[in-house]
């Protein structure tokens, strides 16, 4: 019993990972899609005042200059990637492609903005940069649209016996000489 639990455990490990990066990257989403403050040009928490906050900080200030050169466009790319990657990874479709999408929007606010974050380790953005990693690795193979899809390509191409193998088919099948007569 307990090594099928640990099996069990084992099949199942990136699972709290996937539904802690999926809803959160969904609610990062949302929060900017909806929120009052994030599409703003001035206001405290607004993306703009963000982002000429810590453009000299950032390890490369000439993403922050892109992101600068149309803010409200790069916040909408920002917040729909999150929705599409939280979305992905959630249900597992393309989760190895979803969790790129996430390594590489978490890399990039690394890069940006929690660059100067001293000590590093109090940095969110580079901590979920390494919690892709396993996904990129491993993608979504149980408890996910990627499983059914290819659950029902292997069953798709079961073979069918040559028709001259046929009657040893359904010998093996367990049907009886006489059913064939």
């Amino acid at each position: 019993m307990l090594r099928t639990w640990r099996e069990a455990a084992s099949r199942y490990a990136l699972m709290p990972l996937r539904i802690f990066l999926g809803v959160t990257f969904i609610y990062a989403s949302l929060d900017k899609l909806t929120g009052s403050v994030f599409f703003t040009d001035s206001a405290p928490g607004s993306l703009v005042g963000t982002l000429h906050g810590v453009r000299d900080s950032a390890a490369i200030p000439a993403m922050v200059d892109l992101a600068l050169k149309a803010p409200h466009a790069f916040g909408y790319a920002i917040a729909f990637g999150e929705l599409a990657v939280g979305i992905g990874i959630l249900i597992g479709l393309f989760g190895r492609l979803a969790a790129l999408g996430g390594a590489a929007i978490s890399l990039s606010l690394w890069l940006t903005v929690s660059w100067a974050t001293d000590p590093y380790y109090y940095g969110n953005d580079l901590v979920y940069l390494m919690a892709w990693l396993p996904l990129v690795l491993a993608g979504t193979p149980l408890l996910s649209a990627d499983g059914l899809i290819a659950s029902r390509r292997r069953s798709a191409v079961t073979p069918l016996p040559p028709p001259d193998q046929a009657a040893d088919h359904r010998r093996h099948r367990g049907e009886s000489q006489t059913a064939r007569r």
